[in-house]
């Protein structure tokens, strides 16, 4: 029952979340854009023009509502990552033919210009496996605030299995190395998928 509440309350945050995407940058001090859903995207403006994050921001919530349209708790289940049009998903769902359907609704959205298909087939057994993937995105982002500051603010992190998936756009390369390294101490951790786009 908790399980089932925690996907509920996961589908309301995340739709209030992608609603506000975009009106939220208007608040936002010194140009960082934060949103409060787990599976929202987290940028620094100054690593991404206003017009490039208001289009992902766009493309974010149009595959939002395709996937609440769609049915198969696609919307619950699958993570989506929007930067300069390319978009990461990941998740866990129950067969191969949801994955699948999962990466033609999101090309059908104006704007994409790549999908990056990190969908995993399987479930999540207990309540323990996804408190535990849970807590090591919450550290995740706890140790790249420690490593890198107030910059660790432009990635996302997303973790399945204990892989984590890191997806943002840096001008640093050697700030990924510091990110990495870090990540790599975190308990629990299997694997870093790095999906971060370094812009010159």
């Amino acid at each position: 029952m908790g399980f089932k509440f925690q996907k509920i309350k996961k589908l309301i945050i995340s739709y209030i979340s992608v609603i506000f995407f975009v009106f939220l940058y208007a608040c936002s001090p010194s140009g960082i854009l934060a949103t409060g859903g787990s599976t929202a995207m987290v940028v620094a403006e100054g690593d991404r023009s206003l017009g490039v994050v208001v289009d992902d921001a766009t493309i974010k919530v149009n595959v939002a509502a395709k996937f609440l349209n769609a049915g198969n708790n696609l919307f619950i289940d699958i993570n989506t990552s929007v930067l300069e049009g390319r978009v990461l998903l990941t998740g866990l769902v129950d067969n191969q033919e949801v994955r699948i359907d999962a990466v033609r609704i999101v090309w059908e959205v104006e704007g994409v210009k790549e999908v990056v298909n990190e969908i995993e087939i399987g479930n999540r057994d207990t309540l323990k496996d996804y408190a535990g993937d849970l807590w090591i995105s919450t550290q995740a982002r706890a140790v790249a605030a420690k490593a890198i500051g107030l910059r660790s603010v432009a990635y996302n992190f997303e973790t399945i299995k204990g892989k984590i998936y890191v997806a943002g756009i840096t001008t640093r390369p050697e700030q990924m190395e510091n990110l990495i390294a870090s990540l790599k101490t975190i308990k629990g951790v299997k694997e870093i998928v790095n999906y971060v786009i370094i812009k010159e």
